[in-house]
This record gives C-alpha cells, structure tokens and sequence, in this order.
C-alpha cells in the first residue's frame, strides 16, 4: 500500500498584525465578552499583500528545499481560496509563475469557504494514490484574506463586517502532499463527510460578507457531531477521547473550538466539566496557539492549527490527530493522521513562531487608516500603481525574502520579490 500524507509544510502570516485586545478597546466593544473569543492578534493584510503573494511566500521556503529533480516532480497546483481575484483566471496561474514550477503541471482553484483547504488536500492525496504518475508531487496552497471594505456614512461599529473584523485574519498555509509523508502520514479511507445548504456565511458580493453568527456556530456543532459519527461507521472502534492524542479543529477563533469540544465531550462521552476542561487544555489547546496569533484564514485554518499541533505538541513517539474542518453553506470533514518525532522536526526548520514574531504591529491609527484605502484594490481593479512607502517600517521588517504586489496594469498583477 502506497503511503501517502504530507511531506512538509508551512505558513506565511504577512508583514503586519493587529492587537485584538487593542482592537476591541478602540471600537469600545463588550471586553468580558471578548475574552471568550480566545484571540491575542490578528494578520491584516497591507495593500501589497493578497492571496497570491501569501500563496507564493508560503510555498517558497518549501520548493526551495527541494533538488531540481524533486521540484520537477511537482504535476499538480491546487490553490484553495475564497479570495479569488478573477471569475475565470486562476490564482494558481501566478503562483506557478513565481514559483518557477513546471510547465507540465495541472493547475486549478477550489472554491468552498473555509472547507476547500481539507478539499484540496483530499484531491492531491488522490491523485498520488492513483499512482497514475508514480512518484509525483502536489503542491496545495490555502490562501485567504480579509479586506473589509468601509460603507460611507456608516461608522466602522456598524459596519455589516464588524461581527468578524476581531478574528478575520490573512494568510497561507503550503502543503506539498506526496507519498513520503513526513510530517503528516494520512490515515487511508478514514473520514467522515458531512454537509448540507444553509445561509450561516456567504460573499454574495464580491467585496462584502454576509452572515448569520449564532447559524454558522449551531450549523458548525451539527457538522463536527455528525462528521465524527460518519467517521465511527467508517472507522470501526473509533472513540473521541481514545483514538486521538491531539485534536485539531477549523478556528474562526478560539472560544467557538473550546465550545464544540465541550458538546463533543457532552454527547459522546458524558463527560464531567471538570474533565473537559482538562481534556481540552491537553489535546486542544497546542492546536489554538497559532490561530490565536492570525486569526481566521479560511480555507488554512484546520491546516494553521495542526501546524500549531505539531509544533507546540509532545512527540516523543508517533501520535495520531483527529481534524475536523469545516466551511460555511455548507461542508466539513473529520479525518486523521499520524505524526512521528521526525515529523515535528520536518516542520521545526521553517521557524513559524520567529516568522510571526517579525511582524510589525500597526497602532490603531494606521489601521483604520489602511481600512480607508481598502476599496483601491478590490475585486476586478483594472489600475494601480501602489504606494509602497506607505507604512516603510513594513517594508523594512527583518523578514526573508518575500514576494509583494506592485501594480495591475490592465487587471494584470505584477510583483517583486524585497528582501
């Protein structure tokens, strides 16, 4: 049997991050209510940064270390976004090109809220199971961002995005899925599907989101008990507390995690609150420490926290993680992996934590500055020439080298790499 799972990944976080506790003071919101949200920053993407640069800038640091003769191997490109920047061109086309990959590579985009990450990553893992191509690579990329775009005449408070503008974030997590799975070996036909339409979150509009929060939080509770029971019938013997050494959950933020464990731990198990809350701060929480830092990134959330798993985890031998992922309208998933001691090296060398570190924190100020500007570069922008010296100090921030957007010139997209 053919392994197969993912062979190394990371993250890229972009240039600049948010206070949310700063946040939340500044727009006078409830903060004993906010507490509960369990978020400590969030990304926020400048005018340079899109989904195709957080794309390319995730991936690099990954086909970088590969030979000529290994990066050659990669025949499948999935970019996995709601963040599209055309209705027919596809995001992958350009991060193919700044990758330098092959010209003979398949290339497409998924489209299925914050659930098209685990869709992507399925397919690829598919594909290398077909063995159609022994030995091919794919290389999937979650990449989304928030933008919120300002109403005139409407305070930034009252705003129809204000419900998610302390935990939307912006971000890309690279994965490139092989059958030399070292850090994240898949288990095989264990997964539990689970979906059906509703109205909890949409983007009716190409620059606005819609949404009902307490639909989208019961419909994510349905789907995380229902995906998990899928995966029982499926996976014979399968307990919620036994199977699984770590849990790994899609995170709008982190209190809505810590509400569907609890219910989880209710329904399945009985549980006591005492023993929940032990449960929780034991295989949950290693998962929350880089959501808590970022902030919803759709589709790369569920991959953001195990890569929070594998990092904040203990592997002093190979453990198995439980992930559930979930889209809106809606579709979710829960599946399993193993990780092994080498696994969480393969992902050590990419020093997520210092990455995040080096990113500059805009004042309040600057940003509702930038929330201003924001509509300069929306959806279907034909001209622009941007002004790159408009924060400089994020420019300037002592990250490696990176890949910015610097004009569209007749809806093209140009960049450069800075350093």
């Amino acid at each position: 049997m053919i392994n197969v799972g993912i062979e190394s990944m990371n993250v890229y976080a972009g240039s600049a991050f948010l206070d949310v506790n700063k946040l939340a003071l500044h727009r006078q919101l409830d903060t004993k209510r906010f507490v509960n949200l369990m978020m400590k920053e969030k990304a926020v993407a400048m005018p340079f940064e899109d989904p195709i640069s957080f794309g390319v800038n995730a991936a690099k640091p990954i086909v970088d270390k590969l030979s000529e003769e290994e990066k050659q191997k990669i025949e499948l490109l999935i970019t996995c976004t709601e963040s599209g920047i055309d209705f027919g061109k596809s995001i992958s086309t350009y991060i193919h090109k700044y990758l330098n990959l092959s010209k003979n590579c398949r290339m497409m985009e998924i489209k299925q809220a914050c659930y098209s990450g685990t869709i992507g990553f399925q397919m690829a893992v598919n594909f290398i199971l077909s063995n159609t191509s022994p030995g091919a690579k794919a290389l999937v990329i979650a990449s989304d961002i928030s933008r919120f775009m300002i109403v005139p005449g409407i305070s930034l408070e009252e705003q129809d995005w204000s419900f998610a503008e302390p935990s939307g974030g912006a971000g890309a997590v690279a994965m490139l899925v092989s059958d030399s799975p070292h850090v994240f070996q898949l288990d095989q036909g264990a997964s539990g599907y689970y979906g059906y339409e509703i109205m909890d979150t949409c983007r009716p509009v190409t620059d606005g989101e819609a949404g009902d929060v307490d639909m989208s939080l019961l419909a994510y509770l349905d789907c995380c008990e229902n995906a998990f029971l899928e995966y029982q019938k499926r996976v014979i013997g399968a307990s919620y507390r036994d199977s699984f050494q770590y849990l790994t959950f899609h995170t709008p933020f982190g209190g809505m995690v810590k509400g569907a464990h609890r219910t989880m731990m209710r329904k399945m198990l009985k549980a006591a609150p005492s023993d929940i809350e032990n449960d929780f701060n034991e295989r949950v929480v290693p998962g929350l420490s880089y959501c808590q830092r970022v902030g919803n990134i759709m589709g790369a959330t569920v991959f953001l926290s195990l890569l929070s798993t594998i990092e904040k985890g203990t592997f002093e031998r190979a453990k198995r993680i439980g992930c559930f992922s979930y889209g809106s309208g809606c579709c979710s998933e829960f599946y399993s992996g193993v990780v092994t001691p080498a696994g969480q090296k393969y992902v050590q060398q990419y020093n997520i934590e210092r990455q995040l570190d080096q990113r500059y924190e805009l004042s309040m100020s600057e940003y509702d500055e930038l929330l201003k500007g924001s509509d300069t570069i929306k959806f279907g922008t034909r001209d622009i020439q941007l002004n790159l010296d408009r924060v400089p100090e994020i420019i300037s921030t002592d990250q490696s080298e990176r890949l910015i957007l610097t004009n569209i010139t007749n809806f093209h997209r140009n960049y450069k790499w800075i350093t």
